[in-house]
């Protein structure tokens, strides 16, 4: 048989857990959210993007998209490299740009390569 005093303790804890998630629910409640742009990994966003290109969650297609946000504590945003609370749209086709700019860059050193190849 189980003593009282174990009977005691065990209602004394799930009461003490029972009232340490509330306490933390009401916190989570109460903390400021800002949208953050620019963090975001593919598949992971919050929400529609600032293109209004989709309008659901986890369709981001790219990783640090400057139109694609998530959800995040107030003040943490700004604390964050490439993070902010407006849409970056300018820095993601700059992004774009220089990567399609890269890519091109890389097809002429291969078809540089190729043509110094067919010298020899």
């Amino acid at each position: 048989m189980i003593a009282k005093k174990t009977v005691k303790t065990l209602i004394a804890s799930a009461v003490a857990l029972t009232l340490a998630g509330a306490a933390g629910s009401a916190m989570a409640e109460g903390t400021a959210k800002e949208k953050c742009y620019g963090v975001v990994k593919a598949g992971a966003n919050d929400c529609a993007n600032a293109a209004k290109t989709h309008s659901c969650a986890g369709q981001a297609a790219a990783d640090a998209d400057g139109g694609e946000f998530i959800a995040l504590p107030a003040g943490v945003c700004e604390r964050l490299a490439g993070g902010s609370t407006s849409p970056v749209e300018a820095a993601a086709e700059g992004a774009a740009d220089a990567a399609s700019e890269a890519a091109g860059d890389a097809a002429d050193a291969v078809e540089g390569a190729a043509d110094a190849m067919e010298k020899h």
